[in-house]
């Protein structure tokens, strides 16, 4: 199993169970949970809604993946959250 670190909370996890957030490396686009052909930079998050919120906060995504613009896939970690996981 794979196992990744959650950019909320710091906590490895298996991947299986995170959210996975991939800047594509041509175009620099944003993916939440891509298929597996697409390729670039990645970055992991908890799919409950505090590491999601921590990682909005801190502004890790942006850091994670160095980008300026994550608000739109921040927003759409924010609608699929699970409450209280």
């Amino acid at each position: 199993m794979k196992q990744r670190k959650c950019q909320g909370c710091k906590q490895i996890k298996n991947a299986d169970l995170m959210h996975k957030i991939t800047k594509e490396f041509k175009s620099g686009k944003l993916y939440l949970n891509p298929c597996p052909k697409i390729l670039g930079r990645s970055a992991y998050v908890c799919k409950n809604r505090e590491c999601i919120n921590i990682l909005i906060k801190k502004k890790a995504l942006k850091k994670a993946l160095k980008t300026n613009s994550a608000e739109q896939i921040e927003q759409e970690l924010l609608d699929v959250a699970v409450e209280g996981q």
